[in-house]
């Protein structure tokens, strides 16, 4: 391996969880005002399994749209200039955005040691390394975590708009980094948490796709492309210090 791409929240940081209950809290807000409204009963998002299935990994919007649909409501796309909470898929994604980054700024950001430390080794081997995340807020979280400067190359929300890249389970965004970093994706690990982002990474076609287990997933991960699945970037340190 040539080159080592890492998601973000969940892999690099301990964002995930942040994120899960900002998309529980934005979610529970607006079906209950749908049950009210329809006079339905309220069933609340499910914050392990429904957000692992329909929006972990993926772009804000996407993550919205697919939960939508699995629940079988049909909103208006709506647009950038939807006030947060407006009842489009864009209104809805603005108010999760919100909410998380008062989540982040309130709670702030930690890294795991475990993943920090394989960054450090990469880095000290002359290694590129990339981040690959959906999030728009991604270099706001590195700088928050204080490690924005062990990356190459970043390619986030921003970039997947700006280029037209479609975001995770297609392979568009890692491919995107490969190619920043001068490297052929059957050279380049990948390295996910999320179920979609472990698609994304076979179907790129890279030469090994690691899972990172944070939540006891690790058949699902393997269910969806993953080569090898750790707890922690810790296990990837070889008895001599070097990465594997």
């Amino acid at each position: 391996m040539h080159a080592f791409l890492f998601d973000l929240d969940g892999v690099l940081t301990r964002t995930a969880e942040v994120h899960a209950a900002a998309w529980k809290e934005m979610f529970d807000g607006f079906l209950r005002a749908e049950a009210a409204r329809t006079g339905t009963a309220f069933v609340p998002f499910d914050q392990v399994e429904e957000y692992d299935r329909y929006v972990d990994g993926r772009p804000r919007l996407d993550g919205t749209r697919a939960f939508l649909a699995s629940r079988g409501i049909e909103l208006p796309e709506g647009g950038p200039q939807d006030a947060p909470g407006t009842r489009t898929v864009e209104g809805l994604s603005a108010a999760k955005n919100d909410i998380v980054l008062h989540m982040i700024k309130e709670r702030g950001v930690a890294a795991y040691p475990g993943s920090v430390d394989y960054l450090h080794r990469l880095r000290a081997l002359g290694l590129p390394r990339a981040v690959v995340s959906s999030s728009a807020n991604a270099h706001d979280v590195l700088r928050a975590a204080d490690i924005a400067e062990l990356f190459d190359v970043v390619v986030d929300g921003v970039v997947a708009a700006e280029q037209h890249l479609a975001g995770k389970p297609a392979p568009d965004t890692y491919l995107a980094a490969a190619r920043a970093l001068g490297t052929a994706p059957e050279h380049a690990a990948v390295f996910e948490d999320a179920l979609a982002g472990v698609a994304s990474g076979r179907a790129g076609g890279f030469g090994t796709v690691v899972g990172v287990d944070r939540v006891g997933q690790a058949d699902e991960l393997r269910a969806n492309g993953a080569d090898v699945v750790v707890r922690d970037l810790s296990e990837l340190v070889g008895t001599e210090g070097e990465p594997q």
